[in-house]
C-alpha cells in the first residue's frame, strides 16, 4: 500500500542531463571569452546565467532526492554526482569573473587551450551522464570516462607548460599573477570533470 504512496524514481537522470547540458553550452562560453575578448561582458553575463540555471537544477534534484523513497542508483551518488557536476559551472563563472576583475588585455594561446580542454571534458561528461540510465551502457560508459581522464592529463601538462613560459618569459608581474590564476582555475574544471568521471565509474560497478 505505502508503495504506491511513495515517489519511487523520480527524473534523476533528466535532471542531470540538463545539468550536463549548461555545463557544455558554459564552457563553449568561454572558449568564446578565451578566443578573444571583444565581447567579454556579455560572455561574462552569459556564463552567470547559465551558472544560476544549473543551480536550480541542482536545487531540484537534492530537493527530489529529499522527497523519493526509492531512487534508481544510490543516494549517495545522486548527492556526489549532481555536486560534482555544479562544481564544473562553479569553477568556470569564477573564471569569467577573474577575467573580468582583473582586466585582462590579451589572451594567451595556453588559456585558449585549456578552454578547449575543458569544452572537450564537458562534452564527454555530457556523453556519459546521458548513457547513464541504461546499464547495458557500461562498457561505452566506461570508454567515455578514460577519454575524461586522458583529456584531464593533457590539461595538467598545458598548465604545466604554460607555466613555464609565463615565469620564462612575462615580464610584468601583476600579469603573471592574473594568468597564473585563470590557468589555474581552468585546469581545475578538467579535475571536477575527472571527479564526476569517478563518480560514473563507480555508480557502473555498483550496477552493471
Amino acid at each position: 500500500m505505502f508503495g504506491r504512496l511513495m515517489p519511487t524514481e523520480g527524473k534523476f537522470f533528466e535532471l542531470f542531463n540538463q545539468h550536463a547540458e549548461l555545463c557544455v553550452k558554459g564552457a563553449k562560453e568561454m572558449l568564446g571569452l578565451m578566443t578573444n575578448f571583444d565581447d567579454l561582458e556579455n560572455r561574462v553575463h552569459a556564463i552567470e546565467s547559465i551558472e544560476k540555471q544549473a543551480d536550480k537544477v541542482t536545487y531540484a534534484t537534492v530537493e527530489m532526492l529529499h522527497k523519493t523513497f526509492i531512487t534508481p542508483i544510490d543516494r549517495d551518488d545522486i548527492h556526489q554526482l549532481i555536486t560534482r557536476q555544479d562544481d564544473i559551472l562553479d569553477l568556470l563563472e569564477d573564471a569569467a569573473q577573474t577575467v573580468s576583475l582583473y582586466d585582462l588585455k590579451a589572451v594567451t594561446p595556453e588559456a585558449k587551450r585549456l578552454a578547449e580542454l575543458v569544452l572537450a571534458c564537458t562534452e564527454k561528461v555530457r556523453d556519459a551522464v546521458a548513457m547513464l540510465h541504461n546499464m547495458d551502457n557500461s562498457r561505452k560508459i566506461v570508454a567515455i570516462c578514460e577519454e575524461i581522464d586522458r583529456l584531464e592529463s593533457d590539461a595538467d601538462h598545458v598548465m604545466r607548460a604554460a607555466m613555464s613560459k609565463l615565469f620564462r618569459d612575462e615580464p610584468d608581474v601583476r600579469n603573471l599573477i592574473k594568468l597564473k590564476a585563470i590557468y589555474e582555475i581552468l585546469e581545475t574544471v578538467t579535475d571536477r570533470c575527472e571527479d564526476v568521471s569517478n563518480i560514473i565509474e563507480g555508480i557502473i560497478v555498483e550496477n552493471a
